[in-house]
């Protein structure tokens, strides 16, 4: 691969997942403050990720990559999102606030696979090539948790002010990609294609079906955290938070180079164990940690994010491939997807909303020991599923 194309690639995906961090990790927050947002509406604004990614593959699968040079649709996409999240600054009613959020949601979430897929076309080897690329990406949310947390940002509007740049920036810069033509009328696509249907036959296997039925429910606690750790760390006054959560994308950075090694040395069903085990302890530590005597607890919850992302979805993702094989990989990948941050996603925004209402105090802050012991016990009670009913009969090995 030529030098200007890696740093074209590298630059596309740092302002893909910099957008995605500048807005997301913070708009419960946001909402709250300015929206005065209930739990309910808050969680409801999440769930508009999740919607985008169950109706993402169909776009992708069945119109883009069909008629459009993925580059220029994706360019296209920035630039409208880029209006879109200045829009949403402008608005006072959360309903409203909830349309345009959808709306951009729906643009945004293709852009994922579409950047992916600009990224591939220009790759001899993406085994190798790929994860250099994709890195950047992991520093773009960082850096942009950096400058929302170290400026103070997290209850402005400027959050959203910065991504809607960054969008637009994206948006012109994705016309001078690397060109990744369409595939063409003739190619195979098909709403069931685009869904995933042909790694139904997957569910035959019994331990993947057990496997399957857990990461949809691990999403629910998982919703707890992408929708209000930001809010929960500024309701205690927890210096520079949106920056201090940054340190869960560099541990996710971090652990993911001992994925292959663990995988073949302990197994899937341990690696998958220790996932869920780390989501128990993340809550259990935000449940009882404090800015003071137990900020370290604060700490730890955050930079669990790594063992609990990685060890679980990361090891999900592994773990499908193998047992899919190479004719239905594609097609299981994006079933994994659709089911986990699709719909347990959306089960997940939806539960987290109302238990933070419930537990609402008079004085507008809430009983959060009371909040996190939901997904903490979601967690258990997934793990105990798992521990009873998951059996793998042989080694699955990454080689």
């Amino acid at each position: 691969m030529k030098t200007g194309t890696r740093v074209s690639l590298s630059l596309m995906m740092f302002l893909e997942y910099f957008i995605w961090g500048s807005w997301y990790v913070t708009m419960g927050t946001y909402m709250g403050e300015k929206l005065q947002s209930s739990g309910l509406q808050i969680g409801a604004a999440y769930s508009a990720l999740a919607i985008a990614t169950m109706i993402s593959p169909f776009f992708i699968g069945m119109i883009a990559d069909r008629f459009f040079a993925a580059q220029r649709i994706m360019g296209v996409l920035h630039l409208v999102g880029g209006v879109l999240l200045f829009l949403a600054t402008t608005i006072v009613d959360n309903t409203a606030f909830y349309w345009v959020i959808l709306i951009y949601s729906l643009l945004y979430m293709p852009t994922i696979a579409l950047s992916n897929s600009v990224a591939f076309h220009q790759m001899t080897d993406a085994g190798k090539q790929f994860p250099w690329i994709r890195v950047f990406g992991t520093l773009g949310w960082i850096v942009a948790g950096l400058i929302i947390g170290n400026l103070g940002l997290e209850k402005t509007a400027t959050t959203f002010h910065i991504a809607a740049g960054a969008s637009a920036g994206l948006g012109l810069i994705s016309f001078i990609l690397p060109n990744t033509p369409p595939k063409g009328k003739s190619s195979d696509a098909s709403a069931s294609k685009a869904l995933g249907t042909d790694a139904f036959v997957l569910f035959k296997n019994k331990p993947y079906l057990i496997f399957f039925i857990a990461a949809i429910l691990v999403c629910i606690p998982l919703s707890f955290y992408y929708g209000f750790a930001n809010p929960f760390l500024n309701e205690l006054h927890f210096p520079n938070a949106a920056a201090k959560m940054t340190l869960g994308q560099v541990s996710e950075a971090l652990f993911i180079l001992a994925i292959p090694f663990l995988f073949n040395s302990i197994g899937v069903k341990k690696m998958l164990l220790m996932g869920m085990t780390a989501w128990i302890l993340r809550y259990i530590c935000f449940a009882y940690g404090n800015i003071e005597a137990g900020a370290w607890m604060l700490y730890a919850g955050i930079i669990l994010h790594g063992v609990c992302y990685d060890f679980f979805f990361v090891t999900g993702y592994m773990y499908t491939e193998k047992k899919a094989g190479e004719k239905i990989k594609n097609a299981a990948q994006g079933l994994f997807t659709f089911a986990t941050y699709g719909v347990g996603m959306f089960i997940g925004t939806w539960v987290s909303g109302v238990v933070v209402d419930k537990y609402k105090l008079t004085d507008g802050s809430h009983n959060w020991t009371s909040i996190w012991y939901v997904p903490a016990f979601i967690a258990v009670a997934v793990l105990i599923y798992f521990i009873l009913f998951f059996r793998e009969k042989k080694e699955i090995v990454v080689r």
